[in-house]
């Protein structure tokens, strides 16, 4: 692999650490691992504004980490980067952290 290689490599990689370096957006990844969802059904778990979920929705799906499935008015986001899975759990493999989020954001 030349430098050129590793760089473009190095570099989609960080980017994608950009995207997920957000509280909300980590959150919302967390969700949809345990199980697809829609906006309403993060809007209640997060206790946070649609507008914001709107917002980090679009972000992840931007990066290609999420996709939306439309049903009628009404759009199911799920996991499209099967390595976000992956980093995830590494990040919230502590068992006491991952019980905090749980009940903060249930």
């Amino acid at each position: 692999m030349d430098q050129l290689q590793k760089k473009r490599i190095l570099t989609k990689k960080s980017e994608l650490l950009k995207v997920i370096a957000h509280p909300m957006r980590l959150c919302i990844l967390s969700c949809l691992i345990d199980e697809s969802c829609n906006v309403t059904y993060l809007i209640e778990k997060m206790n946070i504004p649609q507008s914001t979920i709107s917002q980090h929705l679009s972000k992840l799906r931007m990066a290609g980490l999420i996709v939306g499935e439309r049903n009628g008015v009404e759009i199911t986001y799920s996991i499209a980067n099967t390595e976000i899975i992956s980093l995830i759990g590494l990040l919230l493999q502590d068992s006491e952290e991952l019980s905090i989020i749980s009940e903060n954001i249930n």
